[in-house]
This record gives structure tokens, sequence and C-alpha cells, in this order.
């Protein structure tokens, strides 16, 4: 069970990492709207992470509160992202939450115990 779930965190990070680059990418380029790697990214970081809360090590299970919080984050940047998908461009505080929610949920990721 351990290798499956070393695979789920590594296919997870992975989508982290296509949320925040493709929102980095289109930051940069001046021009704010929702990319598939955007889009992509928010989807596996979704599946994966729950993927990632079943019960699959021995006892060592994240805080239930932990987890409630990242999947109500997890869900707020899928629907950010996914209702965006198709406008030509997004307001730039639209944008920016969608990058500031994946960092936050990073945090807690990382900071909480």
């Amino acid at each position: 069970m351990e290798a499956l779930r070393l695979v789920l965190l590594y296919v997870h990070l992975i989508g982290f990492a296509l949320l925040l680059g493709g929102s980095i990418a289109q930051y940069v380029s001046g021009r704010l709207r929702i990319n598939p790697a955007m889009l992509w990214g928010s989807v596996i970081g979704l599946l994966t992470g729950l993927g990632l809360a079943a019960p699959l090590r021995d006892g060592d299970e994240p805080a239930p509160a932990k987890l409630v919080t990242k999947l109500v984050l997890a869900l707020l940047i899928f629907v950010m992202v996914f209702f965006s998908r198709k406008r030509e461009s997004v307001n730039r505080g639209h944008f920016l939450a969608i990058v500031g929610l994946t960092l936050v949920n990073a945090a807690v990721a990382v900071f909480w115990r």
C-alpha cells in the first residue's frame, strides 16, 4: 500500500505543478485566462487528493479537519478554474484568487501537522 500512496503523491505533485506553472505562465504572458494546464492540474490534484485521503496507512492518518480543509480548497480551485475555462479572459482578482488558493492549499499540506 505504501507504493500506491507514493505513486498517488507523485501524481498529486505533478497536478500541483501543472496548476501553479500554468498560472504563472499565463500571468507572465499578461493575458489572464485559464489554460489547459491549469484545468488538468486542478482535476489531477482533486482526484489524487481524494485517493490520498483514503485510509491506506497503518494508523498514521492525517487529521480529519486537515482533510476537509484541503478538500474545500481543492473544490474551490476546481470550480473557479472549470467554470472560467472558456472565457477569453478572466478578472485579475479571480485569477489571483486561484493562485492564492493553490498556494494556501500547499501550505496547509506542508505546515498542518
